[in-house]
């Protein structure tokens, strides 16, 4: 098939996910164009059967901020057009699934080609639920010709708020095991804690830094924070009101993740909310446990105290107590790391996943 994926190319989870889908989708000889204003982040150039359509917003001064949606939807349409694509395929609802909605209708008088819409999560939970941004986030994913959803907690919460009538399809996120593994051997010294994230307030990053500072009051840990984001600052102040600040180092953003997971002991993801939790499920792979909260999608993905931990959001003294048992515990770290591993191998791995995706393009193209 010639498919186009439209995503938004950051460090954020539903661009990760559509590159990944991407990226997959090639290797099984699929055409994949990405249609976008930069290249996505784990996109490496050159790589087969992948292509990238820049999208290019004029900058007229008549445009107080410019109109990327309309830019969006025409460079779907040429590519659509020039390159036959088969469907289209975009992630987070806005602007995208308006875009790629307006695309389809430009490509009318010569063919149709249909849209799905894959739902991430705060397109959903934050953006789509502004009165602002409502009307259009609802008509757009029932205009969709396809949806899917990455959590079946995602999916309720769709129907519950918008009162979608469509069908929605439940595809979990994924992880390549032959990618993410484990490591032969940790490197000596203090264990670690790994967190990533955009940083954002929805993650609660400095959640992260009060559970180090309570870890260290029973074990030795150092504390990495891979991402950045507003609440970097904010973080790296109380780590220094805590007197922690040796212990943590900030690393930026990271482009290669699966090279950094596996030197780790325990991911922290002390989320308010998490649609599926992708950064846990990537942990899980590389035999890294998951200390995480008891929100959205999570529960679907971890098994409490099989494959990781589940805590009520913001309940630090709860959440590094489950820390310092995997810490010092080393049959326990060994029986919850292995089970996290054997989740996303029978569960999430590309092999079970993508077909999926295949399996839902052929389905609604077959409708058309």
């Amino acid at each position: 098939m010639r498919i186009g994926i439209t995503c938004y190319p950051t460090y954020g989870g539903s661009g990760i996910v559509a590159t990944e889908l991407g990226l997959e989708l090639a290797n099984r000889g699929h055409e994949v164009h990405f249609i976008t204003y930069a290249n996505p982040i784990r996109l490496d150039p050159g790589t087969k059967h992948i292509h990238y359509h820049e999208v290019e917003v004029s900058n007229y001064p008549l445009f107080q901020y410019p109109p990327y949606c309309l830019a969006l939807a025409s460079r779907m349409s040429e590519v659509a057009e020039a390159q036959q694509l088969d469907l289209l395929h975009v992630h987070y609802a806005i602007p995208h699934s308006i875009a790629a909605m307006l695309a389809r209708q430009m490509m009318a008088p010569i063919r149709r080609v249909p849209f799905i819409t894959t739902l991430h999560g705060t397109d959903i939970t934050l953006v789509g639920v502004d009165p602002s941004y409502f009307p259009i986030t609802k008509f757009s994913i029932e205009q969709s010709d396809g949806i899917t959803s990455i959590s079946q907690s995602l999916k309720q919460e769709t129907v519950e708020v918008f009162g979608i009538k469509n069908e929605i399809r439940v595809i979990n996120n994924f992880v390549n095991c032959r990618l993410y593994k484990p490591a032969e051997e940790r490197e000596a010294g203090e264990k670690v804690l790994l967190h990533i994230s955009n940083f954002r307030p929805v993650k609660r990053v400095n959640d992260c830094i009060r559970i180090l500072h309570e870890v260290r009051k029973h074990t030795p840990a150092r504390l990495w924070m891979a991402g950045d984001g507003p609440d970097r600052s904010p973080a790296e102040r109380l780590a220094r009101e805590l007197g922690v600040d040796q212990y943590v180092e900030f690393l930026g953003k990271q482009d290669h993740v699966e090279r950094l997971i596996p030197r780790a002991h325990v991911l922290l993801l002390p989320s308010e909310n998490e649609s599926f939790g992708l950064a846990a499920l990537e942990g899980m792979a590389c035999q890294v446990p998951p200390v995480a909260t008891r929100v959205g999608g999570l529960p679907e993905l971890v098994t409490h105290g099989v494959d990781g931990y589940l805590e009520a959001v913001g309940d630090i003294e709860a959440q590094a107590a489950r820390v310092v048992e995997l810490l010092t515990g080393d049959a326990l770290h060994a029986r919850i790391s292995s089970a996290a591993r054997n989740t996303a191998m029978t569960r999430f791995d590309t092999r079970l996943v993508i077909p999926q995706y295949i399996n839902y393009y052929e389905d609604i193209l077959a409708r058309q």
